[in-house]
């Protein structure tokens, strides 16, 4: 046995430490008190799993003076914070399998801001400075930029994502906090962060940005377009009918009696583009392509599409398979109910309409008999009506 494995945890420093970067630090409090310890001499330092379980080294706190603890115990819970195992799940496979790079440059992403408040923390720390990298960018900014076989302590799955070997069943264990209990925990610590703003005046500036993310957070339009798209597209395929053009394959035994089969069509979309003189043609062509991609990743293609350029009538109606093959028209004023009505009024009637525009257009006075999505173009796009999806689109 060795006298590391011998050692027990001074839980009187450890939580001293504890207490002390709550008091200096009130606003993160909760999510400092959230964490549960659980002792190991496995782990080199100390880090976290997804559920909240702060892995404790007893000869890393026998070693470290209760200023530097403190730091530490920021720097994890800032990792939970940041949802830093969540965004690690987002990034590409490549960076993904190199989660030693993903571990130091989240390191980055957060001792600089820990340092810039006047936190100590111990030595060997990772900071941007040490690579030639600028303070204050997302983890996701620094990974590319770092060296190869680039190592530092390991922070655990609640940073990288990868489960590592000192870390618990996810089942087993003492108390562990679920993904909703995170979330709720991260706003509530944004709300005090704002709080301590308004009244102190003084936060660290990647705090700043951290809490407004979570207050307001800013959506990703094209994953919140193509999610409204294929959740349409998903609804119209689920209506199935009945067909006599494919008999039921029971008809054989029947003896002369024919009977329909199930089918479940492949929805028919309508794009109705607003051609008027006020849509920018970046922004509209950005949204076209997102909404043609995803139809044909849903195998709506050819002739299923028909697009409609429309300004305060219909200037052009195509079946495409591309969007090189899309006639644009027009650049007058703007009334995209004329755009849905002939829409509506093709031989064959769209379960799915998708209007692009920027949203200063009279709509239907009632819902259509079909699933409308409005990617609407431009911050200042008025709301349309209640029964319209929206995805708002920045210029």
């Amino acid at each position: 046995m060795t006298e590391d494995s011998r050692r027990t945890l001074d839980m009187t420093k450890l939580l001293a430490a504890r207490y002390r970067a709550a008091s200096d630090r009130p606003y993160l409090a909760s999510a400092l008190y959230a964490l549960t310890v659980v002792p190991s001499t496995e782990v080199p330092t100390m880090g976290v799993d997804r559920h909240w379980r702060c892995y404790v080294s007893p000869a890393f706190v026998d070693a470290t003076p209760v200023p530097e603890l403190a730091g530490v115990w920021v720097h994890e819970a800032a990792h939970l914070l940041r949802d830093h195992h969540g965004r690690a799940d987002r990034l590409p496979a490549a960076a993904q399998r190199d989660w030693h790079r993903v571990n130091v440059a989240q390191d980055c992403e957060i001792n600089d801001d820990l340092l810039a408040d006047g936190l100590r923390l111990p030595e060997g720390r990772m900071e941007p400075r040490l690579f030639g990298l600028p303070e204050g960018q997302l983890f996701e900014v620094y990974v590319d930029q770092l060296p190869p076989q680039v190592r530092a302590p390991d922070c655990g799955s609640g940073a990288h994502a990868r489960p590592s070997p000192w870390e618990l069943p996810e089942s087993a264990g003492p108390a562990r906090l679920g993904e909703v209990e995170s979330q709720a925990l991260r706003r509530q610590t944004a709300e005090a962060m704002r709080a301590h703003q308004r009244t102190r005046g003084t936060l660290p500036v990647g705090w700043q940005r951290w809490a407004e993310e979570v207050l307001e957070p800013t959506v990703d339009w094209r994953r919140a377009l193509s999610g409204a798209v294929r959740e349409a597209a998903a609804w119209a395929a689920g209506a199935v009918d009945y067909t006599y053009r494919r008999p039921s394959r029971r008809t054989p035994a029947l003896r002369g009696v024919v009977l329909p089969s199930l089918r479940r069509p492949l929805p028919r979309v309508a794009v109705v583009i607003d051609t008027s003189g006020s849509m920018g043609d970046a922004e509209l062509a950005a949204a076209l392509a997102e909404v043609t991609g995803v139809l044909r990743e849903v195998g709506v293609r050819g002739n299923r599409v028909t697009v409609l350029a429309c300004d305060a009538d219909v200037q052009a109606v195509s079946r495409v398979a591309a969007t090189e093959q899309i006639t644009l028209g027009g650049g007058g004023g703007t009334d995209m109910r004329v755009g849905i009505a002939a829409a509506l009024a093709t031989p064959d009637r769209p379960s799915i309409i998708v209007v692009l525009t920027d949203g200063f257009t009279p709509w239907p006075d009632e819902n259509p008999p079909c699933r409308i999505i409005a990617a609407l173009i431009g911050s200042a796009a008025p709301q349309p009506p209640s029964w319209v999806e929206t995805v708002r689109i920045p210029t």
